[in-house]
């Protein structure tokens, strides 16, 4: 497991090059932030976070990344459970922030037409920050 990476990951180059290309910029890993959101928009006061599907425990049934271990699982249920859980508290200091979150999934990364996640992208950055 030390060999798995937190930052600079094939998906969240994807996003990084996907966004820049439509014209937005960005701080990566403000570690001043609760998470250490992967891409921060500061000006807008927006997180986007790429979560593994796998290790984030992604729970979309149409998603064939999200998969629990089949061997050892007293040991991945649990660790599986504390990640998710530890977002979900990340996430929540932050919106106590004032920052809104986006939450993109290795799974979209992987999709053929990269049409669906640029909307997404644009309607969250393009709506109004909530004060």
């Amino acid at each position: 497991m030390s060999r798995i990476r937190g930052k600079d990951t094939v998906p969240e180059l994807y996003v990084r090059r996907l966004v820049h290309a439509m014209g937005y910029r960005y701080r990566l890993h403000r570690r001043d932030l609760p998470g250490t959101p992967d891409l921060v928009f500061a000006g807008r006061r927006k997180v986007i976070f790429m979560h593994g599907c796998f290790w984030h425990l992604h729970d979309d049934p149409n998603c064939k990344l999200a998969r629990m271990p089949s061997s050892n699982q007293d040991y991945w249920k649990p660790k599986l459970e504390r990640n998710r859980a530890r977002d979900r508290e990340n996430q929540r200091k932050l919106e106590a922030l004032g920052w809104q979150v986006l939450v993109i999934w290795e799974c979209q990364t992987r999709q053929k037409d990269p049409e669906p996640l640029r909307r997404q992208v644009s309607v969250f950055l393009e709506s109004p920050s909530t004060p």
